[in-house]
């Protein structure tokens, strides 16, 4: 029988608050993560369809997610939080994560696990958020929403990539509106699963989730609704002005218009 097809994050370097020392409290200490994730399929059986695959970023959203999730007193509660996350994704069989602290002894201090899919606990669904396309003022949202700026407005430089410029546009957006509203910005899905678990309402700037989507416009209600799609979210709202019509989109979404 053949060996499973793996990848790997190897030597990943981040600095956490993590430990159950009191001399560990209030301090940030290098991590070492190492992980090795075996494939439910072959890669030569993805058909070079990168949706099937498992993303090199499914690792380090792992540990990212993880470790936002709470501070930790153990390495090896740590360690399973990761595995549940890579275990999570359908095409991971089996995960195998060593967890090392760097800054307690002149070598290093870790853990090491290997979780097959069916021997950890399910990483518990978020809560289904609302995507908030913002074209009208209307006061800051509370809860799970992720808010979508509309375009800026503004003449955008002739040349280039216009729908790249315009992606950035709408970054640049997302970050003044973000000062107006009192809302942080977020550009990964990690972050916004993150918010969306904590129950935050928080910015989309689109540019980096977005650019490498094909046929996807750079238009505002459709990244709206596109994001809304897949985060699974409750309903998409429409902040609209006053007198404008609704758009006309299809969707198993549920549209909403708020203000106006």
């Amino acid at each position: 029988m053949d060996e499973p097809d793996q990848i790997h994050l190897r030597d990943y370097l981040i600095e956490a608050e993590i430990g159950a020392f009191q001399s560990e409290r209030g301090h940030r200490q290098r991590l070492r993560f190492n992980l090795t994730a075996d494939l439910a399929d072959a890669v030569d059986a993805a058909g070079d369809d990168v949706d099937r695959i498992l993303s090199y970023d499914v690792l380090t959203d792992a540990v990212a997610t993880a470790l936002a999730d709470a501070r930790f007193n153990l390495l090896e509660t740590l360690a399973e939080k990761i595995a549940a996350e890579v275990l999570a994704h359908p095409a991971a069989a089996c995960v195998r994560v060593s967890v090392e602290k760097l800054d307690r002894i002149p070598g290093a201090l870790g853990v090491t696990l290997l979780r097959r899919r069916g021997r950890v606990d399910p990483v518990q669904a978020a809560p289904a958020p609302v995507v908030l396309f913002h074209g009208a003022p209307m006061p800051p949202p509370t809860g799970a929403v992720i808010v979508v700026p509309d375009a800026p407005g503004l003449p955008l430089p002739a040349g280039g990539n216009a729908r790249r410029i315009a992606l950035l546009a709408l970054d640049q957006a997302a970050w003044a509106l973000g000062g107006q509203l009192g809302l942080d910005v977020a550009d990964s899905r990690t972050e916004l699963d993150w918010a969306v678990k904590e129950g935050r309402p928080i910015l989309w700037a689109p540019s980096r989730m977005a650019a490498d989507v094909p046929d996807l416009a750079a238009e505002p209600v459709q990244l709206a609704l596109w994001l809304a799609e897949r985060m699974a979210a409750s309903r998409l709202d429409l902040a609209l002005p006053a007198g404008a019509a609704m758009p006309e989109v299809t969707s198993e979404i549920p549209l909403n218009r708020v203000g106006g």
